[in-house]
This record gives C-alpha cells, sequence and structure tokens, in this order.
C-alpha cells in the first residue's frame, strides 16, 4: 500500500486513488450503487409524436454517464470511510498532554485519571485542550514561535476546576473559566488565517501575561473559546484530505482537536541527532509505545482506536513548523535549527514542511487514560 506522504497537493483526484488516507479497508460488504436502471432503451419511430434525434440521444447518453461516474465516486468514498470492523493491538497510550493555553505549557500529566475525548477535544474535569489563546493588540494570535518563553507558562487544574499559572518571577494567578464574568465584547481573530471569534477573559489576565511574555504591563490578550462545538472552516493547506472535515478543527489548535505520535519515529529521530530532543517539543496530545517499535508505522495506518470507545480517523500528516526547535524546560531555540534541520532532509515529501506525526478526527467518542491499549485497523 502507497503511504500518504506520496500524495500531492496538484490533483486532488490522484490523491484520492493513490494515498493511505483514500485506500481505507473494511470487512464490512459494500455493494456499488448499479447504473443499470439508468440505462433505458429508447424506441423511435416515424408515428410517435416524441421522435428524438441524434443529439437528444447524445445527450442522454452523457447523463446516464454522469450519474454513473457520480454514483461510483460516492460508493468508492463512503467504502474507504466505513470504520473498519477488526483491529489489531499495536501498543499503548503513553503521556496524554493537555495545553490548556495554546503554545503554553501542558498540565502535569496525571496517570490515574481518565480524559474526555469529544469533538472539541480533550479534556479533563470540564478543562478544554487549547480552550485558551493569547493575542496581541491587533488580534492576532501569538504563539512560542516568536517567544519562545511561552512554553515556561506553566498551568495547574485544582480539583474545584481553578487553573493557577505560574512563571518565573511572577506571583501565580488563579483562573476559572466556569465563574468568568463577561469582559468586553467578543474579539475577531483567527487561528492561521483561518477567522474565529473569542471572548477576552479580562483586564487582570491580560496584565499578567503581558508581564510574562512582554515584560509590560500591557500588549497582551487572554482570550477563551466560547462555543459548544467546533466553528472554524478548516485550515487552507488541509482542505484537499478527502477525510478531513469541518467539526475536526476543534477549539484552537492549529489543524485538528487530536494528534499522535509514535515514540518509535521519534527514537529514530533522536538517532540522526547530535542532541536527542524529547517527545514533547512535538506537542501531540497522545503519544503512542508500540509493542514492537516501528519507526514511521504510522505513516500507513487509517484508524486508531484507544482504550474500548475512543475511535479516531487518520485525517492528515502532521506538517512541522519551528515550534520543536524550542526546549520546553529551558525555552531555548537550538542553535543549529534542529530537529527541523534533519527532517527536513528526510521527512519533506510532497510538503514545503516535513511531516511527523498524525492528525486524528474523532469519530466516536470516548474517555482514555495513560496505558490504555491502542488499536489501528486490521488489513
Amino acid at each position: 500500500m502507497e503511504s500518504f506522504w506520496h500524495q500531492t497537493n496538484t490533483n486532488n483526484a490522484n490523491q484520492t486513488n493513490q494515498s493511505s488516507f483514500s485506500s481505507g479497508r473494511s470487512n464490512k460488504s459494500f455493494d456499488p450503487p448499479s447504473c443499470q436502471a439508468s440505462v433505458v432503451a429508447i424506441k423511435t419511430s416515424s408515428s410517435s409524436p416524441f421522435e428524438l434525434n441524434s443529439k437528444s440521444l447524445i445527450g442522454v447518453g452523457v447523463g446516464v454517464a454522469a450519474v454513473c461516474g457520480a454514483s461510483y465516486l460516492l460508493y468508492r468514498h463512503l467504502k474507504r470511510d466505513v470504520m473498519p470492523v477488526k483491529w489489531r493491538r499495536v501498543g499503548t497510550l503513553q503521556p496524554i498532554y493537555l495545553f490548556p493555553v495554546k503554545s503554553c505549557g501542558p498540565l502535569e500529566r496525571t496517570p490515574q485519571l481518565a480524559y474526555d475525548c469529544d469533538t472539541l477535544g480533550l479534556s479533563l474535569n470540564g478543562l478544554r485542550d487549547r480552550n485558551l489563546m493569547l493575542i496581541n493588540e491587533r488580534n492576532e494570535m501569538i504563539t512560542a514561535r516568536g517567544y519562545p518563553h511561552m512554553v515556561k507558562i506553566q498551568p495547574k487544574l485544582l480539583v474545584d476546576g481553578t487553573l493557577v499559572f505560574n512563571f518565573p518571577d511572577l506571583p501565580e494567578i488563579e483562573l476559572n473559566l466556569k465563574n468568568l464574568e463577561p469582559s468586553g465584547n467578543d474579539v475577531h481573530t483567527a487561528v492561521w488565517g483561518v477567522p474565529v471569534d473569542a471572548m477576552p477573559c479580562g483586564e487582570r489576565f491580560d496584565k499578567w501575561f503581558s508581564k510574562a511574555i512582554l515584560k509590560k504591563d500591557t500588549g497582551v490578550r487572554l482570550v477563551h473559546y466560547p462555543y459548544p462545538k467546533p466553528v472554524r472552516q478548516t485550515v487552507e493547506r488541509l482542505r484537499h484530505m478527502p477525510f478531513l472535515r469541518k467539526e475536526d478543527s476543534g477549539t484552537f489548535q492549529d489543524a485538528t482537536s487530536y494528534m499522535i505520535m509514535n515514540l518509535a519515529s521519534v527514537a529514530d529521530l533522536n538517532t540522526r541527532l547530535k542532541r536527542p530532543v524529547e517527545s514533547q517539543q512535538f506537542r501531540s496530545t497522545f503519544e503512542l509505545k508500540m509493542d514492537v517499535d516501528e519507526a514511521y508505522a504510522e505513516d500507513n495506518w487509517q484508524w486508531v482506536r484507544i482504550g474500548d470507545d475512543a475511535v479516531f480517523r487518520i485525517v492528515a500528516p502532521c506538517t512541522r513548523c519551528i515550534l520543536p526547535n524550542i526546549n520546553v524546560h529551558t525555552a531555548e531555540r537550538d542553535v543549529d535549527g534542529e530537529p527541523l534541520k534533519t527532517l527536513r532532509s528526510y521527512r519533506l515529501f510532497n510538503y514545503s514542511s516535513p511531516a511527523l506525526g498524525v492528525h486524528l478526527g474523532l469519530r466516536v467518542p470516548g474517555k482514555v487514560k495513560a496505558n490504555d491499549i491502542i488499536y489501528v485497523e486490521e488489513k
């Protein structure tokens, strides 16, 4: 089976035929719609008041061909997006990362707790992944790509749902979204060019995050995602992906609400680097520890199931920017531009950026926790 990494962006039809995204298999039988009912025997005679000429017959033929073609394409698409009947175990779920604020640090890992998975993304006790975002005075999102020390803003979740933020040389600040009072009008912002409205959290938080990021009292605003479901359109660079849905966009995530990393792939990457990187630098939701390590096995998977319930469709490769070059402990960029530089040497494929890890779209909600078994479709 040809890997989806060899898709091109020039011909969507060819992508559908050639990529592993478009060649999923299921054990369910599914018969294509028949075009036979569309074939009409037409008799002509000089005595008929509705005598057809050759142009009419050609028109009927073209119409029948179009219906047949459309029916076959629909059949092919539906068959390839059918959830698997059989699964095979590939490993276990290791760390689960929930990032309350886009581009800031994750919650401390709590292996004994179960996380909820729904269309908006991962959540724990009502707190959602990337439900908060920082913007500048022009209402543009700001991230650790421009302000690396954002990764040192560390959140902690209390039992009552209160978030406590820590940053060196600043007093702690508490935020409880359940008790957050309205603070001004909604804010028109965007995530990678895709418009989305957000709600401000208040001047007290704006001042704290401004001090942490800009070392002054103003310039940064903290906003939260106010909707009960995904509302953003798909980011432009992924709109050609055949199985990506609008509702996969999540809250303020870059592309989709879930992403999984194969730790065997990170280990293989580290064999090529002078200074090994940590998997957390790739900011995934889930990390997979394979029973038998196979680097980049995820390139050819179609479906992922975690535990007993949560089922995900692999919808796109995760192409990489400069963010993995930032050390999550020191907030310093790698002086040699690693690991991005090395990834570009062997994981570029047909994309403008190298790919590592895969984006997921939730298809069946459920709960997940560390050490859950991870399955993929049985081929």
